[in-house]
């Protein structure tokens, strides 16, 4: 073995052996070796902010692996994903196997195809010091933020409670947002809707109420309705003017990963982490039947819109040969990056581009497929013809005071439209059809309806107009947006209704303390500045040192003066009350949180200190005893697994959850078992019974 491959992930680097050959080992390193250990700050804050990186517990035996294996190769290449994160595991790794960091032993993949990993390795470079140090620079921001504020928060609020640098700003976004809500005082309305339809034709349209040719009128009220109603049962209606066009509708740019995770999130329901983790398995590779295991898509976290000559000369071959030469632009269209993005990689597109969804289905999982022919359609409809439609608007006097109005299009040529249409956060507009019209053409009336409406409150934010709205002020970056998602989800400072984000009353609660006393930390504006200066260390302009040193004086000060401006102040959240009475002493039992998670407790402490565990039943009973019920338990390691809510009475255990149904073979007890394809098994001696869980699938498909 003379030369060394090392890429992050088991699935990469199985892709990229094949297109290597012998020569080549291909291993992976699991993602990151080495990093600042979980229980300490290890930044020496005094000593120019000097991390202290330790190997990352459990990894160690990994890391001989690869020291041994570097020892052995002639030519070791570190084949890391191509961003900020990827060239500082490179860089661990360099320091880790004793790389010489003047060699030119740095390769990045934008795509795992022949042609790309071969590109890649003819191409290869030094490690890229700036970019390392913008991610060591945004580590150590963050590590030093949450470590010196999460204690913080915790001592004030409730224990073990978090603070992060971007989070905090996206949880402040979507209290403020519930703020705007709470306040909303509802204003009431009405609207009046004609029916008409021209004399001598069956096809009516409808036409919306304006007021008088000179002003709009605004209706407040169900006596203002019914005025005017009046007025307009007995008069004549007419066209009194016509306006006839074409509008061209644009398709949407390529994708980048926010309007990745964003249409994800619309069309299919995918939450932003499902969606980046498909994405990385069709990024990775893989196993495509005559083809062998190859990357589908290119690299998912770019920001910029440019694609390569080679994938746009594929995918117009392919939409002239499955639509025809008038499906093209008569001049390429190219997408204009905004300002400030990262144009290192290209816009998200298939790797294949003339492989169709159809072809790419009997290779993928469900939803792989779903995400695929998402990005697929996206791309291929991107270097289409517009769409063009014919346009009709009109004014129509009903009587000689009033004016209705009505509009409506028909599809002229249907382009891009034929494929794919961009998923929209608000609702669509109103279109279809209306009938042919003329100046001054008589219409016969055939209902009025007033309907009373109400002004509607700013809605809560999803995770689709969140990852919108970060993006739109500077927050955070691609490969960032998901994970600041997760964290203020899991943490339970947001929950889900649905696909809106609702502040919790810890989230309501923390966002308050942060204003008051962190303000600067958690304003919107200054967390964009940091973005450009940790992009600014990227590109050499900025020092990542005197970054770091330019937050942390004004942090530091920050910090001492809420510590003394709250000294013996408490922001305590008010206790859950529960349905459990305490058989001790009558009271109402509360929820509450302590080191090892959530338990049940008397309110009446110390006087009282009865509790309890909190008990999740599956809601079937015990399959061994029948008289218990099944509840969710945790092991040491925190495994889930199964037991009787009657242990140790009864000693039911099972790695799989029992679910209601019995066996259609022998009748025994169902079990789902969890896997790439969840299954409904029959663990009965000797019955083998296996079937498709379709609510897990279900409830997969829907990002549960």
């Amino acid at each position: 073995m003379s030369k060394l491959v090392i890429v992050e992930s088991p699935a990469k680097a199985k892709t990229i052996k094949k297109y290597l050959g012998s020569d080549y080992e291909v291993v992976a390193s699991m993602g990151h070796v080495r990093d600042l250990p979980p229980t300490r700050l290890s930044v020496d804050v005094k000593k120019k902010f000097t991390p202290k990186y330790v190997i990352i517990k459990g990894k160690e035996e990994l890391v001989e692996k690869l020291q041994k294996a570097a020892k052995k190769s002639d030519t070791v290449y570190l084949a890391t994903d191509p961003d900020r994160e990827g060239e500082a595991i490179s860089w661990h790794l360099a320091y880790i196997l004793g790389l010489d960091l003047t060699q030119k032993n740095r390769v990045t993949f934008n795509e795992i195809t022949k042609s790309g990993v071969l590109g890649g390795m003819e191409n290869a470079r030094t490690i890229d010091l700036d970019l390392v140090n913008a991610q060591q620079c945004r580590r150590i921001l963050d590590r030093i933020v949450g470590y010196k504020l999460s204690p913080f928060v915790s001592q004030k609020i409730r224990r073990g409670l978090s603070a992060g640098r971007v989070q905090s700003v996206a949880l402040r976004l979507i209290v403020e947002r519930e703020d705007e809500i709470r306040a909303f005082t509802p204003e009431e309305y009405w609207s009046i809707d004609a029916k008409l339809f021209p004399k001598g034709s069956k096809k009516s349209f409808e036409a919306s109420f304006y007021g008088t040719a000179d002003e709009k009128i605004k209706i407040s009220n169900a006596e203002e309705a019914a005025s005017i109603l009046a007025e307009l049962n007995n008069v004549d209606y007419k066209i009194a003017s016509i306006k006839k066009g074409t509008r061209k509708k644009q398709p949407a740019p390529p994708f980048i990963t926010s309007t990745l995770q964003q249409e994800a999130s619309r069309k299919l329901g995918f939450q932003s982490k499902k969606t980046m983790k498909l994405a990385q398995e069709l990024y990775e590779g893989v196993d495509v039947k005559g083809l062998g295991a190859v990357g589908l898509i290119t690299y998912m976290r770019t920001d910029s819109l440019r694609i390569s000559d080679e994938a746009r000369t594929e995918a117009v071959e392919y939409i002239k040969n499955r639509w025809g030469a008038k499906y093209l632009p008569s001049k390429p269209r190219v997408f204009k990056t905004k300002a400030g993005a990262q144009d290192g990689h290209e816009a998200i597109r298939p790797t294949m581009p003339s492989f169709s969804p159809e072809e790419a289905k009997p290779n993928l999982t469900n939803d792989q497929y779903k995400l695929y022919k998402l990005i697929w359609e996206r791309f291929t409809a991107s270097l289409m013809e517009v769409c063009i439609q014919d346009t009709t608007s009109c004014d129509i006097s009903a009587g000689s005071k009033y004016i209705f109005k009505a509009s409506g299009y028909t599809v002229k040529f249907e382009g891009f439209t034929v494929l794919y249409v961009e998923g929209k956060d608000e609702s669509e507009e109103k279109g279809g059809s209306l009938p042919p019209l003329e100046q001054d053409m008589p219409l016969k009336l055939k209902e009025l309806k007033d309907l009373q409406h109400f002004t509607q409150p700013p809605p809560r934010f999803t995770e689709a107009s969140l990852i919108k709205t970060l993006e739109e002020n500077g927050i955070g970056r691609p490969s960032t947006y998901s994970s600041i998602i997760t964290t203020i989800t899991s943490r339970e400072y947001v929950t889900r209704e649905q696909k809106a984000l609702k502040p919790t009353e810890i989230g309501e609660l923390i966002t308050k303390l942060m204003k008051e006393q962190f303000a600067k930390v958690v304003n919107p504006k200054f967390t964009a500045q940091m973005e450009q200066n940790l992009d600014a260390v990227e590109s050499g302009e900025h020092d990542w040192i005197a970054t770091l040193d330019d937050f942390y004086s004004d942090f530091a000060k920050n910090l001492e003066h809420a510590k003394q401006a709250m000294e013996g102040i408490s922001m305590k959240p008010a206790d859950e009350e529960t349905d459990f009475i305490c058989e001790k002493c009558g009271r109402r039992m509360v929820i509450k949180t302590g080191r090892f998670g959530k338990f049940i407790a008397c309110p009446g402490y110390p006087e009282c200190k009865n509790i309890k565990k909190i008990v999740h039943e599956t809601g079937v009973p015990c399959p061994k005893c029948g008289e218990g019920q099944t509840v969710v338990k945790k092991s040491k390691r925190g495994r889930v697994f199964y037991g009787c809510s009657r242990y140790p009475d009864c000693d039911f255990v099972s790695w799989n959850e029992p679910v209601a149904g019995r066996c259609p073979q022998c009748g025994g007890q169902l079990f789902r078992k969890k896997g790439k394809i969840p299954k409904l098994i029959c663990e009965a001696e000797g019955c083998g019974y296996e079937g498709i869980d379709k609510k897990s699938i279900e409830a997969e498909d829907k990002g549960e």
